[in-house]
């Protein structure tokens, strides 16, 4: 955003566009207000990083930056007495609540991979009895394990006691017996995903695949059903975008950026994600794909 307002900036004068320069700010207050109920004192919040080396180390950086707060690696913390400290140069300081930006398997040698240097050894001892905020909670990323999706809507009824106000799209999981004879007989219709997968990785698009890369795919269908889901392949927006060639219609799919904690914060703003190959339908980074700063028009 800010090197969009250098390059256009009697555009930003002329529209008004909503800032999103709260957005650590918003973030700030939403790790605060999930701290420990046994804090009674203005939240510890670090950031936890894997380091350097990893490659969002400068988004770890800025946000900490931004937020007022320390940025640390698992080293420079330690468990003692169900309480997370610390290490300064004045003593032990106690942590409320962790932002972390290490995978699951990372965060506690003693409680999964015994081989990580990540994380802290027993934090998750103190997590369970209330002694530390993380965020986001261990477990959270079982919502990216896309066979998840669809007990989506049973979940809101068990849960919350209410009917869900927007439908899923339609998917099937190969699975059950009746799902896997209908993805096989309309493979060359539907997009197929692994539920592990991300980045668009190890998915079949069926209408822009061949037979015989849809003969080969059914094969890894059949050999563990299980591990796969189909839907419908889904028509994305498309817009008119800046590309190289000047601009031109590319598919997209927004992004926002939702904080929750005692409340629901959303930023006023987020990344739109481009499919930057003309007729693409894969708006993944890591497949070509692009991002673009999305403006929201104050009234």
């Amino acid at each position: 955003r800010e090197i969009m307002m250098r390059m256009f900036p009697d555009l930003f004068k002329s529209l008004r566009i909503e800032p999103v320069e709260s957005y650590p700010d918003m973030l700030l207050k939403t790790l605060k207000s999930i701290a420990p109920r046994k804090c009674d004192r203005d939240p510890n919040i670090v950031v936890l990083t894997p380091g350097a080396m990893n490659s969002a180390y400068y988004e770890h950086s800025f946000l900490a930056d931004q937020m007022g707060v320390e940025l640390v690696e698992g080293q420079d913390l330690f468990v003692h007495e169900d309480r997370v400290f610390m290490r300064t140069t004045r003593g032990p300081a106690q942590v409320d609540v962790i932002y972390r930006r290490i995978d699951d398997a990372y965060i506690d040698p003693l409680c999964f991979r015994p081989d990580s240097v990540l994380g802290i050894p027993g934090l998750m001892n103190v997590y369970r009895s209330g002694g530390v905020a993380i965020c986001s909670a261990p477990g959270a990323g079982v919502a990216d394990d896309k066979a998840v999706y669809t007990y989506v809507p049973d979940m809101i009824r068990f849960y919350l006691g209410q009917e869900p106000i927007l439908n899923n799209v339609p998917t099937w999981k190969c699975g059950k017996p009746d799902d896997l004879k209908y993805v096989l007989e309309h493979l060359g219709e539907l997009v197929v995903k692994e539920v592990h997968g991300s980045g668009g990785y190890g998915m079949l698009v069926g209408p822009a695949s061949t037979k015989e890369e849809q003969a080969a795919y059914a094969k890894r269908i059949e050999a563990d059903p299980g591990d796969f889901i189909a839907q419908p392949t889904l028509s994305l927006s498309a817009c008119p975008t800046f590309v190289e060639s000047g601009v031109a219609p590319r598919h997209v799919d927004f992004r926002p950026f939702c904080l929750v904690g005692d409340d629901v914060r959303l930023t006023p703003g987020g990344l739109t994600r481009v499919a930057l190959r003309e007729g693409s339908l894969v708006v993944n980074s890591s497949q070509g794909g692009g991002v673009k700063d999305t403006w929201i028009m104050s009234d």
